[in-house]
């Protein structure tokens, strides 16, 4: 199991998510920030769970490379 949070409000609309996990996240086009596709929102916190482990390595690497860090991957 994987699962992917996004703190949506401190989005500074870098798009790098987007170019390295494009099934995962897309732009918004109302306020330019990033969406993680399919998720459950819970006090700010956007999370998804998914059994798909090919798709761990390239959100690994959307995380690292967040400048806001505001993208979590654990794998469970």
């Amino acid at each position: 199991m994987i699962i992917i949070t996004l703190q949506r409000a401190k989005c500074i609309g870098c798009n790098y998510c987007v170019e390295l996990a494009p099934a995962q996240f897309q732009m918004s086009k109302k306020d330019g920030k990033a969406v993680l596709l399919h998720a459950v929102e819970k006090k700010g916190f956007h999370t998804i769970k998914l059994t798909d482990e090919n798709i761990l390595e390239a959100n690994l690497k959307a995380s690292e490379v967040c400048p806001a860090k505001i993208i979590s991957v654990k794998q469970t």
